[in-house]
């Protein structure tokens, strides 16, 4: 259904560019109380790729910039620790302060019953902010070592004005090397506060969505993309392609929130003028939320790139997302088998 590069003879499968942030968790306490944190590794484009890496088994590379400083050391270490290729990140010398470049940080509690998760970010002047076209030699990455698949998404595309003219560099260079380009269309409202809120962010995704084959999302999209029931959605998905024809896999998640602790979740995805959709997971209990999307996204790369069809991609992804949401971190910690038995629905099961 999409016309990837064969596996054999390339250096990675999947390439993205995006930021790597460390996570401060203070687990059961408040952020404002907390006197201890535990530290992880995520951020939106990266998540996918060390998803991919660490529960899929696929070759993996994280394109970002960090400041060469301890900070960016425990990042690079962690990305590691996950299987994901680090030699495209791009060092930048740090004053000693953290003025002309830094490593972005956040905080995050994960809420209970009614009480809503709660995140603090640190993450302005960061050197992966700084990223402009040339600065990466995408030459190299698509055709000396032929990246199958490319991936980034609007929470790079946020970080600052220069960081979209990046994105679009890195997703021409990829079409034109025959990689498949996907795009995430993640809004944060942190991200674009001060800079037009979800009006310029949809000006921006409407630059580069003209170069992707896949995207994920619709609903922060913009308005007229709303949809919730299948019709919806094949619907909005239609006007979605009819705007980009280019776009060959539309997909998206719907989630109802019930509380911090319980929501709902089910998937679909448009191709070829139909809609595939997941099974429904009706309350799930949730550990931690953060980079369930993001794991959505792994699941439905794998299914396509492991070229197990359609069907079987969209459950992958709302499993995967199923998992990551009983798990602390940002990251998917299943593995491939724990994946296909909650596919399988053997949810629950004590596994002995």
């Amino acid at each position: 259904m999409l016309n990837l590069k064969a596996g054999r003879g390339t250096c990675q499968d999947i390439v993205s560019l995006g930021e790597i942030l460390l996570r401060f968790d203070p687990g059961e306490d408040r952020i404002h109380t907390a006197r201890s944190f535990k530290v992880y590794d995520g951020g939106g484009e990266y998540n996918v790729a060390k998803n991919l890496s660490q529960t899929f088994s696929l070759r993996a590379a994280i394109v970002t910039a960090l400041a060469d400083n301890p900070l960016g050391r425990l990042a690079e270490n962690l990305a590691r620790g996950g299987g994901v290729d680090t030699r495209e990140i791009i060092w930048r010398a740090q004053d000693g302060v953290g003025a002309n470049t830094r490593n972005g940080i956040y905080f995050i509690e994960r809420g209970l019953g009614q009480r809503s998760p709660l995140s603090s970010f640190d993450r302005a002047n960061t050197a992966v902010s700084q990223l402009k076209p040339g600065d990466v030699d995408w030459q190299k990455i698509f055709s000396e070592r032929g990246a199958r698949w490319f991936h980034t998404g609007g929470i790079f595309a946020g970080l600052s004005e220069t960081s979209p003219q990046a994105a679009l560099e890195a997703m021409k260079r990829a079409r034109e090397n025959g990689s498949i380009v996907s795009y995430d269309l993640n809004y944060r409202e942190s991200l674009w506060k001060s800079r037009g809120g979800i009006a310029a962010a949809n000006a921006v995704n409407r630059q580069l969505l003209p170069f992707a084959d896949v995207v994920f999302g619709i609903p922060n999209f913009a308005a007229q993309y709303d949809g919730r029931k299948n019709d919806d959605f094949k619907n909005a998905a239609a006007a979605m392609q009819a705007d980009f024809p280019n776009l060959k896999v539309i997909a998206t998640t719907f989630r109802s929130v019930h509380s911090a602790s319980r929501h709902d979740l089910s998937a679909s995805v448009f191709f070829d003028g139909n809609i595939k959709r997941s099974r429904d997971y009706p309350g799930i209990e949730i550990f931690d939320r953060v980079g369930s999307g993001d794991a959505f996204a792994a699941g439905l790369i794998y299914g396509l790139i492991a070229d197990r069809g359609l069907d079987y991609a969209v459950e992958c992804a709302a499993a995967a997302a199923v998992h990551t949401m009983t798990t602390p971190g940002d990251n998917c910690l299943a593995s491939l088998d724990e994946i296909e038995s909650i596919i399988a629905g053997n949810d629950g099961f004590v596994v002995r």
